[in-house]
């Protein structure tokens, strides 16, 4: 399985694969015809996607809880692992690429976590006492 992220509005290509929307809400503007599978149930419940609202600071909790929510799941995630065989490309229509969750449900299905928040380096030239 060689599964990929994009975002629902950019071009579709043909190493796509099968273009699986993984949003509980459909996108605007985005026509049937552009996706080949819609999977909402194993979006985000409607709970967690209001309360993180994609704030970057909420993150690491949100892939935790919703992580939480895929495990309990099983029937949604066994549809989309049926449907992502071969190569497969999760569709989403946030606008931040790096915190949203089909970078999770990504992770999830290859059996790692999602990357966390990256930290900010320390200022060079400064020392601490």
């Amino acid at each position: 399985m060689s599964i990929k992220v994009k975002r629902v509005y950019e071009k579709a290509e043909r190493s796509d694969g099968k273009r699986i929307l993984v949003d509980r809400l459909w996108p605007r503007g985005v026509k049937k015809t552009a996706i080949d599978v819609w999977i909402k149930d194993v979006a985000p419940s409607d709970a967690l996607r209001n309360w993180f609202h994609h704030e970057v600071p909420k993150w690491s909790e949100f892939r935790s809880k919703y992580r939480t929510e895929l495990a309990a799941n099983r029937d949604a995630v066994a549809e989309l692992r049926k449907e992502a065989k071969g190569t497969a490309t999760l569709l989403y229509g946030a606008k931040d690429e790096e915190h949203n969750q089909a970078v999770v449900l990504a992770g999830y299905l290859k059996g790692r976590r999602a990357p966390a928040r990256k930290k900010k380096k320390a200022k060079a030239g400064k020392k601490k006492a």
